[in-house]
């Protein structure tokens, strides 16, 4: 029996944050040790950050991850071994690596071999993949100016007798894993730094590799990834993952709001080996050149069995796992973004419909999961640069709610929540002359449960004023029969200028609140509802959307309470509410069905299907619907979708939650001028005339 103990660590980078970066893979390792971790394997590209982006190509990058490392990880790693993440320049060109630290001392860099190029994911913008088999050595100036040579590309570890070796991420996802290859060289453990970004059920993938990677290659598997929101968009779960010979050994939570987090266990190493050892289709590479095999000598403190923890929460296997993590992911994400970006709170413009809802009770789930998680004392701590936010939160610079304007808040079990609420989110409700009292009411309930510092402005008469401005102008006088769209869109542009002041007045993030549906057609006022500087819930689907409000309304997350008040929200059909009343204007009239709007454009931008396929998938999901009103939504989704791209463009940054993402900055690239499919919704409209013949 040989016992050891290892641990997976999840840290929240920030790219080129260096000190930051440096500070939590310390606190990682010291945490290890005080533990009595023996090998710790951290995340990819932990020292730099993985979103630098074009950054990458700044020499000085690789230059200062390499001093970091070098100077203050290595030294630091005293009596452990430790995986760390940094880009390396070798041979005029950029590898993204793994660096082995055993006791203090670098041992080498594995190279990334495949990497991530789809999605989100831009590597071979900046890094090269590393050739299979290939060992070459690179020479790095050590703190005394003279260079030193170290192995870097396909190469595994012998350290203390133990064999590790190493699937960087990527690797792990494709056919030809290296751990088929690492495994006939007889490694015991193979550790996979990760910057695996979150999307709905994506945890059962990775566990999937995970566990099939230890029994196929008779091994311990380590996966450690990010958590956070890194950069901007992306976000990362975090989720540890440890199995051994097929065996799940240690599963780390998700969603953590602290700096980092250790999942450990203790494997055999022995008992593995000799798994390899009883498989008769097991046959080793043997051969005395072991050009790619670093060794070091290393003493491994006595390890004593311990149980398995698997930390994964009860929510992970409930009924209600996409609602749970759409709630998390975007607590955290808007966490990390907010404290990240320095900004003092964030600004809603609370309109009493279901979009801004659901932004300001994804502002009230941040603070209260990540008090749960950190604590008030370690919440403020991370937000300590708000002035003012270490004093009593409802005294400090925000306010109280507008007793004018909201009902009296009613009693919570929380009231330091409440507290901080008010000074980190501020909402206004902005009527005009076309707002009625069922939404006005609908946001005074929402903004007292959630309890943010209330506003309601009258912009009827500014709304008034550039109507006569631009009448005199033009010599006439402006009417909903010629001129619907301006007379709209003039109401929602307006709104745009107040929440603007209150959020400079605040130092605080305008938070825009437009959905992906709306995204795909435009359904939206440029300036006007797309105003921010974050748009959280444009990643997400109007119909998921709507069904997330009424589970929060009647159950809510695992450990928090449900909203009631959101009643007054699921009850409304969305409207826009920008015609005047007798019209009774909703979202699914000028639109269609948001059902239907939604797999269409699953269809057609998802699985990049032609207009005629699309009208066939909807003939089929759709039956209720006739052919001649299928043929006018389909042609309608085409045709905005492929007008409005310049809106999406200029959308406000939104969160990455799943493979129908929109942005064009990450996901879907699509032309701003094109000839917007007419030879194909012509073939369409013949094709539908011939079936209703």
């Amino acid at each position: 029996m040989q016992l050891i103990k290892l641990a997976a660590a999840v840290v929240n980078t920030t790219p080129l944050d260096w000190d930051g970066n440096r500070d939590r893979v310390l606190g990682a390792v010291a945490a290890a040790r005080a533990q009595g971790v023996s090998i710790l394997c951290l995340p990819e590209l932990c020292v730099s950050g993985y979103g630098c982006e074009d950054a990458f190509h700044s020499p000085g990058v690789a230059e200062m991850a390499w001093r970091v490392l070098r100077d203050e990880v290595a030294p630091f790693a005293r009596g452990i071994v430790v995986s760390v993440g940094l880009p390396v320049l070798h041979q005029n060109a950029l590898f993204n690596t793994a660096a082995l630290i055993a006791d203090g001392r670098v041992l080498g860099f594995v190279a990334k071999r495949f990497l991530a190029g789809d999605g989100i994911h831009y590597e071979p913008r900046w890094f090269k993949p590393w050739p299979t088999g290939i060992v070459s050595q690179v020479v790095l100036p050590g703190a005394d100016g003279v260079g030193q040579t170290y192995a870097i590309g396909d190469i595994h570890f012998d350290v203390g007798g133990v064999k590790i070796g190493f699937e960087i991420c990527e690797d792990a996802w494709v056919a030809k894993r290296p751990g088929g290859a690492l495994a006939l060289e007889g490694v015991d453990v193979i550790l996979n730094p990760s910057a695996s970004h979150f999307a709905f059920g994506k945890l059962d993938v990775r566990k999937r590799f995970v566990l099939e990677g230890s029994r196929a290659f008779g091994v311990t598997y380590v996966y450690a990834n990010l958590v956070g929101n890194e950069s901007g968009r992306a976000i990362y779960d975090g989720g540890a993952v440890i199995a051994s010979a097929g065996k799940l050994v240690g599963q780390g939570p998700r969603f953590t709001f602290k700096d980092f987090d250790l999942t450990t266990a203790v494997v055999d190493v022995a008992a593995t080996r000799m798994a390899q050892a009883r498989t008769s289709s097991f046959t080793p590479a043997i051969d005395n050149d072991r050009s790619d095999r670093v060794g070091a000598p290393f003493a491994y403190p006595a390890a004593k069995i311990e149980p398995w923890v698997l930390r994964g929460a009860p929510w992970e296997d409930g009924d209600h796992v996409k609602e749970e993590e759409f709630a998390r992911a975007e607590a955290l994400a808007l966490f990390d973004y907010m404290r990240k970006s320095r900004s003092g709170g964030f600004v809603v413009s609370l309109s009493g419909g279901a979009d801004s809802a659901a932004v300001c009770c994804l502002v009230r789930g941040m603070v209260e999961m990540g008090v749960a998680d950190l604590g008030m004392d370690g919440f403020l701590a991370k937000i300590a640069y708000i002035k003012g936010i270490a004093n009593e939160p409802g005294q400090s610079g925000g306010g109280t709610s507008d007793r004018s304007a909201a009902p009296d808040l009613p009693d919570r079990k929380n009231p330091e929540v409440d507290a901080l609420m008010r000074v980190l989110l501020t909402t206004a409700y902005q009527a005009s002359e076309n707002s009625g009292p069922v939404t006005r009411a609908a946001a005074r309930a929402v903004a007292a449960a959630v309890a943010s510092t209330h506003r309601e402005f009258e912009i009827g008469d500014l709304v008034k004023g550039y109507v006569r401005i631009v009448e005199g102008g033009l010599g006439r006088k402006l009417a909903w029969q010629t001129d619907d769209i301006a007379l709209q869109n003039i109401q929602a542009r307006v709104r745009a200028p107040s929440v603007w002041m209150l959020a400079n007045i605040k130092n605080a993030l305008i938070l825009a609140t437009s959905n992906r549906s709306e995204a795909a057609v435009g359904y939206a006022t440029m300036d006007g509802d797309t105003s921010g500087g974050l748009s959280p819930v444009a990643g997400i689907d109007k119909n998921f959307l709507r069904a997330w409000l009424r589970w929060l309304e009647k159950t809510g997350p695992e450990g928090f309470a449900p909203v009631p008040a959101l009643r007054a929200i699921t009850a409304q059909a969305p409207t826009a509410e920008l015609r005047p009343p007798d019209k009774h204007q909703t979202d699914e009239d000028d639109l269609m069905p948001y059902d239907l709007l939604d797999a269409i454009e699953r269809a057609a931008i998802r699985d990049k299907r032609t207009p005629i396929e699309v009208y066939q998938v909807m003939r089929s999901i759709f039956p209720q619907h006739g052919p001649e009103q299928l043929l006018i939504w389909v042609e309608r989704f085409f045709r905005l979708f492929c007008r409005n791209q310049w809106k999406r463009e200029r959308y406000a940054p939104s969160f990455h939650l799943d493979d129908e993402n929109l942005d064009p900055k990450t996901w879907c690239r699509f032309p701003i001028l094109s000839a917007g499919y007419e030879r194909e919704l012509a073939e369409l409209r013949r094709f539908v005339e011939s079936e209703v013949r």
